[in-house]
This record gives structure tokens, sequence and C-alpha cells, in this order.
């Protein structure tokens, strides 16, 4: 089934051949593969449905003008079609960060993964206190705006607010408009330093959350969010960024258990960069450890990590 959401945003609903069970925590994501004029590619997708739902699972994609999967998506994927999925993984759950208050900070698509919690604390009708803030360019631009509406009657703790930066100019508009600020914040959620804080959307929305939070004394330790970019565009400069030396005139040999392959190369290149040369096809995505898609297990020798969140601490030995 594929539903469409707004003029721009589709979400596709997705089952398994033999109707068997999907299982995740609500605000994972699933890394989707797709074959383009024969070249392969892979992409990060959060899981919109709740896992409360298990037969099938909901993908909410925004047609980016630069991006040739989504575009792809939204022009050719249709009922029937087959797609590989990898996954699914993610630490950005509220399983993981139990509290007894949240505040959930979405702009535009980022809405996905807390749509897929908000669903959850919906179907097990769990009374948490949630103040949910949306921001969206119109309102014509805002993402399941009526179910939330819905799920806000339904369970007295869960309260939304929705910010339009701009009002729509054939239609009213009541809600908050311009971007969000901190004056704002304090007006919807006044107790904010009390709640678990989850954030999700554009890059330049989420610096501004961060700048906002931390100019305002919170601690960032309970703030929360989800991104499958980041501002380090290249592998040198994330070394710049870095506090160790690296000498590409020194060689490392790594190997592959699995497929008893070995690759040399340099102390710049990265393991996932290493298996590509090496013939290995190892999934992956934002290429930056961001995701945390390509992680694989190291058996043993030394390797350097620049820290992109891909990983949880439990995972480091």
């Amino acid at each position: 089934m594929v539903l469409q959401d707004t003029q721009d945003v589709k979400t596709f609903v997705f089952q398994t051949s033999d109707n068997s069970y999907f299982r995740y925590l609500p605000g994972q994501f699933i890394t989707l593969e797709v074959s383009i004029d024969g070249k392969k590619y892979q992409r990060c997708y959060t899981l919109a449905s709740s896992p409360s739902r298990p037969l099938c699972i909901w993908v909410t994609v925004k047609a980016l003008a630069d991006g040739k999967v989504s575009k792809w998506l939204h022009e050719n994927l249709s009922i029937g079609d087959k797609i590989k999925a990898y996954g699914p993984a993610g630490i950005f759950s509220l399983h993981n960060h139990l509290a007894d208050k949240y505040l959930f900070l979405s702009g535009g698509v980022g809405i996905t993964p807390l749509l897929s919690m908000a669903r959850w604390l919906f179907d097990f009708g769990q009374h948490t206190d949630v103040a949910f803030i949306h921001c969206a360019q119109t309102p014509a631009d805002i993402i399941a705006r009526a179910e939330l509406e819905a799920i806000s009657a339904r369970l007295p703790e869960f309260k939304v607010s929705l910010i339009c930066e701009r009002p729509n100019p054939y239609g009213s508009w009541t809600g908050y408009t311009g971007r969000i600020s901190h004056p704002m914040l304090e007006l919807i959620a006044p107790d904010y330093f009390e709640r678990e804080v989850f954030c999700c959307g554009p890059e330049p929305f989420m610096q501004a959350v961060r700048d906002m939070l931390n100019a305002a004394g919170f601690d960032m330790n309970r703030y929360h969010e989800e991104s499958f970019t980041t501002p380090v565009h290249n592998i040198s400069e994330a070394i710049e960024h870095d506090d160790v030396i690296i000498d590409d005139t020194q060689a490392a040999l790594v190997r592959f258990a699995s497929s008893e392959l070995s690759q040399r190369c340099r102390q710049s290149d990265t393991i996932l960069s290493a298996a590509s040369e090496a013939g290995l096809h190892i999934p992956s995505a934002c290429l930056f450890g961001v995701c945390g898609t390509c992680k694989v297990k190291k058996l043993s020798g030394e390797v350097h990590m620049v820290h992109s969140g891909g990983i949880t601490d439990d995972e480091i030995e």
C-alpha cells in the first residue's frame, strides 16, 4: 500500500511474503537497497509504524530534489513490488531512555521516529506525559496531523503543538507561526527541564534546538537525536577534527574472518572502504558511522574510531 501524506511525502507499507512478524523498537530504522540504472544504492529510513502492529512496517519518505533514491521510490515503487531491506538498527527509542516525561521535537519528515513512538504509546494506552512539538513549513506540510490530534484527544497526557513557518494563505491557521524559539518552548512546555528530549529533523533544525537548549542550561545528557547525515563530509575532514595523527606512509592489513579475504590499506582508510576494495559487500548507508548499518565485530588488532553515534557504549569493548 502507498499513502500520499503531503504533496511531496509518501508512506510505503511493507509486509513479508509469509506474513511473518517484524520485530523492532519504536524509533528504529531500516536500510533499503534499490537498483537504479544497474547500480545499487542503500539509504536509511526510520520506521514510522509501531511494533505493536507487527504484520507490516511503514516507511515515510520525502521526495528530495537531489535525492536519487527518494525520488526513485516516489516515482517507481508500487503495490506488489519487492525490495531488499537490512535491519532494524538504531538506539533512538524511548525504550532506551525511560522517563516519566518526554519532549518530542520534530521538523519536517523528521517526525517519523517520533510518530513511531507516539503510535506505540497510543496502542498500549500508555498514559505517559508527552509534549510533542512538530514544525513544518505550512499547514499543508504537516505529516499525520489528523492522527496526532486524535491521539492527543484520546490521551490527556499527550499534548501536540504544531508550529508552521508560514501560514496557509488560502485557509485559516490557529496554531503557532514562525520558527521554534525559547519563549515558544517555555510557553508550550514550561517544565521542559524535567523532560527527556527526543529530537529529529533537518540538521539546521536540530542545531537550532541544540543551541537553544544549551543556552538555557539544559542537561544535554537528557537530549537525544537521530540523524543519517554528519557535518563531517569526508574522512580527511573527520581526521582533522580528531586528536590522532595519521601516517598514510604506514600500511595496514585488514583480514575479514568470514570470507578469509585480506586487504592492505592506508591508516586513513575505513574498514568499510577496505571491505569494498576487497570485493566484499557490507550493508551501509551514511558511510560515516552515524547510522550504524555497517557495524562489524573486531576480533583482534587495533583500530581507531571517530565516534559519530552509530554504536552504543555497550557495544564498545
